[in-house]
């Protein structure tokens, strides 16, 4: 089963909590054991893993990406989105998720992030689910 999800993005940059939508292509599918795929086809834009329970947790990894990696450094790139292409690298456009029992197996303050470097914009995720 492949799915896309249509996501809009507010900020230029931001971490967006995609665990409802992913969980509920899983369980569309009906797979009880196998893979679910996230690919997201763009060069600004990401997908991590990462703790859900404590807001502060996102904030401190924009603003320590955004330290690192400053939107103006001096960059060849002529567009003025250098810094996303960076951080889009850095954090990759695809995860691999296990599917047990029908469900997403996620730790117990894991969750699944969708990421904005070069926003606000209307992008876009792949969801592929895999039996096996």
């Amino acid at each position: 089963m492949l799915k896309e999800l249509s996501i809009t993005t507010r900020s230029r940059t931001e971490l967006i909590n995609i665990d409802r939508e992913v969980t509920d292509v899983v369980r569309q599918s009906g797979v009880q054991e196998g893979i679910c795929l996230l690919w997201v086809p763009h060069t600004t834009a990401g997908i991590t893993v990462n703790e859900n329970a404590d807001p502060s947790v996102v904030r401190d990894i924009l603003y320590e990406t955004e330290r690192v990696i400053p939107f103006q450094d001096g960059y060849q790139h002529t567009e003025g989105n250098a810094a996303a292409h960076i951080k889009s690298s850095l954090f990759g456009p695809s995860l691999s998720l296990v599917i047990t029992g029908g469900r997403l197996l996620f730790g117990t303050w894991q969750a699944v992030y969708f990421c904005e470097f070069d926003g606000p914009r209307q992008r876009h995720l792949f969801i592929k689910v895999v039996e096996g």
